[in-house]
């Protein structure tokens, strides 16, 4: 029998994922699970995007340019002009969701065992895309006590080495729900250009921002237009996570055109989701003001939820829709598959993602779980009451473990 290879052996199963099939079998058995595990919003997606998807009328459904179709390519960068970012048509391509777009960077920036500075705990998949490409992530690790903020400036250039081709960031993050300052960026953009390296600038979340806080992207920040590489997606924006539609944009030409080698061996992106995709794009602004109202109160009961549970550490996140949680408890993959197998509240339970998975330093994030507050507040409010019970209940039965090899010495 042949053997699968040793790139296919050694991949990274996704954390996000692997609980699924506990929460299949607990919802046989009649309880109610509450998925917080999974990135999925629950907001329809706009009208304008179904209704043009379900008009589009060419009668041959044909390859798209690897570019992306001119009139959407034309949609994001007026998009971009709109929100303060300088990019014309020839600085975009459309890309296969915002996970080809990280492809198409690595690819083109590094060679196999060259190295990019992430700062964990960071998209899960972002090791995945590393894997694959050869490349090697360089973790510095932030804190729940800080917010999960970026280290100084003298931290982040202990990292480099010879070998680093670029520092990426998640802004607002996931999995978070940090968003960096201004300052923070211009940090950034400093090391980048002290050290010639790009900033990849994952920006997928740019509107889901609260608390009055304004979105700076990377490509804002003076001096990094040759140095900046950002990525994009409609997935999250308008709810259409299924349409797959993302970009890879610069101004650095030698970037894009690199960018447009691997596009074209791709040959296109989706072409009915395109025409469907600049709809979305030609809405009004506005739409996005009740959605991140709504988002704004989702995660003001998660954090109500969370408060309600002893010993557990939690800065209030201000972009995105994730939490990381630190848990008064040891082992995070163990109690997530408790929650589903050993436990239930009124009938509920939840469906959590363990931290560890989005961490690359070994034993760091044990103790965390990432929270995805897509429900709504209602359904949120009765899955916080389940997960601060569960975290009282897991506590009190690691101490019994703990307590009794101790009184077992005492007895021999």
């Amino acid at each position: 029998m042949k053997k699968i290879s040793a790139r296919a052996r050694d991949m990274q199963a996704s954390p996000i994922r692997k609980l699924i099939p506990y929460a299949v079998a607990a919802r046989k058995k009649g309880i109610n699970v509450f998925p917080l595990n999974i990135g999925q919003p629950d907001i329809p997606t706009p009208a304008p995007i179904r209704e043009a998807i379900r008009n589009f009328d060419q009668e041959v459904l044909a390859y798209s340019p690897s570019q992306g179709e001119d009139f959407l390519v034309e949609s994001f960068s007026g998009y971009y002009q709109k929100n303060r970012i300088d990019l014309a048509p020839e600085d975009i391509i459309v890309t296969t969701g915002g996970s080809e777009a990280i492809f198409f960077a690595f690819l083109t920036i590094c060679d196999p065992g060259d190295e990019v500075i992430v700062f964990e705990p960071f998209y899960t998949n972002y090791n995945g895309m590393a894997f694959e490409t050869g490349v090697t992530l360089k973790a510095i690790t932030t804190y729940a006590e800080d917010g999960f903020q970026l280290p100084s400036v003298e931290t982040i250039e202990k990292a480099i080495t010879p070998k680093t081709r670029a520092i990426l960031i998640c802004n607002p993050n996931n999995p978070t729900g940090t968003v960096y300052s201004k300052k923070t960026l211009e940090d950034l953009a400093y090391i980048a250009k002290k050290h010639e390296i790009y900033i990849i600038a994952d920006e997928v979340y740019r509107e889901f921002t609260y608390d009055g806080l304004v979105h700076t992207s990377i490509l804002q920040v003076e001096g990094m237009s040759q140095l900046a590489i950002l990525i994009d997606s409609i997935s999250k924006r308008y709810s259409a996570c299924g349409a797959r539609i993302g970009v890879v944009a610069s101004k650095n030409k030698a970037v894009m055109e690199a960018c447009m080698k691997f596009a074209q061996a791709r040959l296109s992106s989706p072409t009915v989701e395109q025409w469907g995709a600049r709809a979305g794009m030609m809405m009004d602004p506005d739409y996005f003001e009740p959605i991140l109202e709504e988002y704004q109160r989702r995660r003001d009961a998660v954090m109500a939820g969370l408060a309600k549970a002893e010993g557990v550490v939690c800065k209030t996140p201000t972009g995105a829709f994730y939490v990381i949680a630190k848990l008064p408890i040891k082992n995070a993959d163990k109690f997530a598959q408790w929650l589903l197998t050993d436990f239930n509240h009124n009938g509920d339970s939840v469906l959590v993602a363990p931290a560890a998975g989005f961490y690359a330093t070994p034993g760091m994030g044990l103790d965390e779980i990432r929270i995805s507050y897509v429900l709504e507040v209602h359904k949120l409010e009765k899955a916080m009451e389940a997960l601060a019970e569960a975290i009282n209940q897991y506590r009190k039965i690691e101490e019994a473990e703990d307590s009794a090899p101790k009184a077992q010495e005492a007895n021999a």
